[in-house]
């Protein structure tokens, strides 16, 4: 990892200021909901529980393509495992398939990663998701892409589901969920470190899960350094790595010659950013760490000649068609947005 700025991974986080600073943090701990109208009057109203989006957390939501979609549609889940300091060596996540009957089955991380002929599109959420809303819009993205990108090759969908249900007040939340995203990106640095390396991979992380994202790869680079044995090599991987982020909660300055995620270029082969300057939510971004210095990624971009010319980068700013909301499903509902998130994604992805 570049040692350029100062990164806390253990302990606790501390946020100061007046009381205006826990109004604000209101939005940047605002759920994303599953069922939003898209409205240009603030941020979506979001569900309250879990039941409001998926009455039932163990059937798979109705799908109107062909099964194949759906039925390859996995969970990796690391909701019930504690928060970490580094990747483990192993982790105990609970994995569900969406079956055939429609309900969401057990299996196990072997069988998720056994068959290796489809590339793995991988989506990491963002904070105050429950169990059943992350399952939900997992299902959604990918009826999304496979809708809008009818002719690449299927991939397998896993949704990364973790422990970012609401907890208590507001400013402890939010500072609770910053850390815990970097604990998560350690499990999801463990996933993906089983993964083959010639297996294409595509994320779509969306808020905290870009941050997520980074941190598994940074983690890929520091264990492939130091010669661990049990996780795949990432640097100049054969198979494809695209990363799609939208509404990115992480530092803007993350892949600067001299920030903190620096050397995750190494592992990428395109990064798309799917930005929105008006977002009521990241414009906050900066008070979750006294710390922080510097604006979200998704909120303020980050210069093309930071990366080389070996990693295809575009950005696009979803302020006129989202407005000042911080929710997933506004971008979905958008045609334009859900191909930009789908051809960055899949486009290319196999060979």
């Amino acid at each position: 990892m570049a040692h350029g700025f100062p990164i806390k991974r253990c302990g606790g986080w501390w946020i100061h200021g007046p009381l205006r600073v826990v109004i604000l943090l209101a939005l940047v701990a605002a759920p994303a909901a599953a069922d939003v109208v898209p409205s240009d009057a603030g941020p979506a109203a979001p569900l309250s529980t879990e039941e409001a989006a998926c009455p039932d957390v163990d059937a798979c939501p109705p799908s109107d393509l062909q099964s194949d979609v759906q039925s390859d549609v996995w969970v990796v889940s690391t909701r019930r495992l504690p928060g970490i300091c580094r990747m483990p060596s192993s982790a105990d996540v609970t994995v569900e398939r969406c079956g055939g009957s429609g309900r969401w089955e057990r299996s196990d991380v072997g069988t998720l990663l056994g068959d290796t002929s489809r590339p793995l599109l991988v989506f990491v959420h963002g904070n105050r998701y429950e169990a059943g809303v992350a399952k939900s819009q997992g299902v959604t993205l990918a009826r999304k892409l496979a809708a809008t990108c009818p002719g690449v090759a299927p991939v397998r969908t896993v949704i990364f589901s973790w422990p970012s249900s609401k907890q208590g007040i507001l400013l402890n939340d939010g500072r609770l969920k910053y850390e815990r995203a970097r604990a998560d990106g350690h499990y999801l640095a463990w996933l993906l470190g089983q993964v083959e390396p010639t297996r294409p991979v595509a994320v779509v992380g969306y808020s905290f899960g870009a941050l997520i994202t980074l941190e598994a790869i940074d983690d890929l680079v520091e264990a492939e350094r130091e010669g661990r044995g049990d996780v795949q090599p990432w640097i100049d991987r054969p198979g494809r790595t695209h990363l799609v982020f939208v509404a990115a909660a992480v530092r803007c300055d993350a892949l600067a010659p001299r920030g903190p995620y620096r050397d995750a270029v190494a592992c990428i082969d395109r990064l798309i950013l799917v930005n929105n300057t008006s977002d009521n939510a990241l414009k906050f971004f900066p008070w979750l760490d006294h710390d922080l210095r510097v604006g979200a990624l998704g909120h303020v971009g980050m210069p093309r000649r930071w990366l080389p010319e070996s990693v295809e980068q575009s950005t696009t700013d979803a302020a006129t068609i989202v407005g000042k909301s911080h929710a997933l499903p506004l971008y979905l509902a958008s045609p334009a947005l859900s191909r930009r998130i789908a051809t960055g994604a899949l486009e290319g992805l196999s060979p």
